[in-house]
């Protein structure tokens, strides 16, 4: 038999020597996973005796993780805004960066929600369950992606304050909204190839990329929008690093006034938003 900590560091070792950048957080995670215990106990634990089926567990995770798949998806859900998301290979991983438009979108109230493209829900159920006053629509075309988010919304407690419903784009959408945001799929055709094993093997590829220049989500949203915001509200964009000019020039063009361009921690930009007037 052999301790939790003697059982990590090899695991450790192995997932950095076959070039998995954060091997440790990895690791580590996919240890509590294997024992069953939240991350913030796994150091209390790790002198303990590892149980034969943690060990196996922890074991065929490892075997996972150099294969390159996400660790999600190995232990089934995703931290995002301080809540967990069950997630898989249906949905995009609800990522750091995309808290930013999170945070954003908390800076000033709304009643009205509508998510577009809405994935595993992330967004929307995040706003929810920040704003319980809120009510919101999330719109994905993949059934399996709403499937999911209706799974999440039973968890966070907000499934009866939000509709998920099958839609491209506006095209089943029939409400005004004060607040709309949206995740799109905005990865160049040229950028696929260059996107880590992880994301490509394991990721929706439509949840990733448009084709072409990765522009055509913001142009159908910007020119379909105006008559499902209300005066005043406001339409929210995560979009790609290098893609802010090309973004707000169809926002201005779509008659939104007040551009703003949000970075996200590492200083690039990340969100967009404007206002109709």
């Amino acid at each position: 038999m052999i301790t939790g900590s003697q059982a990590l560091l090899p695991a450790v070792r192995r997932l950095r020597d076959a070039g998995i950048e954060g091997a440790a957080g990895d690791a580590r995670r996919l240890m509590a996973w294997a024992m069953g215990i939240g991350s913030d106990r796994l150091t209390l634990v790790l002198p303990e005796t590892l149980s034969k089926e943690a060990q196996a567990r922890f074991e065929a995770a490892v075997q996972r993780r150099l294969a390159r798949e996400p660790v999600s998806h190995i232990i089934g859900f995703r931290a995002f805004y301080g809540r967990n998301f069950i997630v898989g290979p249906d949905v995009l991983d609800p990522r750091p960066e995309t808290e930013t438009l999170v945070e954003h979108a908390l800076s000033a109230p709304f009643t009205r929600l509508l998510d577009l493209g809405c994935g595993s829900g992330a967004i929307v159920l995040t706003l929810l369950a920040e704003c319980p006053d809120s009510t919101g629509v999330g719109c994905d075309l993949s059934d399996a992606a709403r499937q999911m988010a209706q799974q999440n919304a039973t968890a966070l407690a907000v499934a009866e304050r939000v509709d998920l419903i099958a839609s491209d784009w506006f095209s089943e959408v029939t409400d005004q909204f004060d607040l709309i945001v949206s995740n799109p799929p905005y990865i160049s055709a040229a950028e696929m190839q260059h996107l880590s094993p992880e994301v490509l093997r394991h990721e929706p590829h439509i949840a990733l990329s448009p084709g072409g220049d990765g522009l055509e989500a913001y142009r159908q949203i910007c020119a379909q929008s105006g008559p499902y915001l209300a005066p005043g509200g406001r339409l929210l964009f995560e979009i790609g690093p290098t893609q802010a000019k090309a973004v707000a020039g169809l926002m201005t063009a779509a008659g939104l006034s007040d551009i703003l361009v949000l970075p996200d921690l590492d200083g690039r930009d990340r969100v967009l938003s404007g206002i109709k007037p």
